[in-house]
């Protein structure tokens, strides 16, 4: 049996979109009569809900195996890749004024998926290199 691995949301970074989507609701239930603050504090809280949701609802980003890996598309869909679909494995560094994004990037064929330190729990360069060293165990 080969090497598995995967990686997932960390679980206090759901409790804390959690969290901030009760504070925010709270906020809208406290504006009282504002109008305007109630629906952007509702829209806030509905969209930060739903992010926690997608969290709970497919916690692991990517998990790897001697067969391939399965990565989670849409909102909370999974699709299962084959090595032999795997076109690239990278990972993605951009520099704009103060920001500094790293991007791990999965390309085969017909489509890319892309994520984040915060999507994996790990740094994209660690993810990365488990990635290799597992695709490589299965070449033959």
């Amino acid at each position: 049996m080969g090497e598995e691995k995967r990686w997932r949301v960390p679980p206090a970074q759901v409790a804390l979109k959690c969290a901030a989507a009760v504070v925010v609701a709270g906020l809208a239930v406290l504006s009282g009569s504002d109008r305007q603050l109630l629906l952007l504090a509702a829209v806030a809280a509905i969209g930060l809900a739903a992010l926690a949701a997608r969290d709970l609802i497919a916690p692991v980003r990517v998990a790897a195996d001697p067969d391939g890996l399965t990565v989670v598309t849409g909102y909370a869909g999974r699709r299962r890749v084959p090595w032999s679909e795997v076109a690239a494995i990278r990972v993605d560094e951009r520099r704009r004024l103060l920001l500094h994004t790293r991007l791990l990037e999965i390309e085969t064929a017909d489509d890319l998926y892309l994520f984040s330190a915060f999507d994996l729990g790990a740094d994209v360069h660690d993810a990365a290199d488990d990635l290799y060293r597992i695709r490589a165990r299965t070449d033959h």
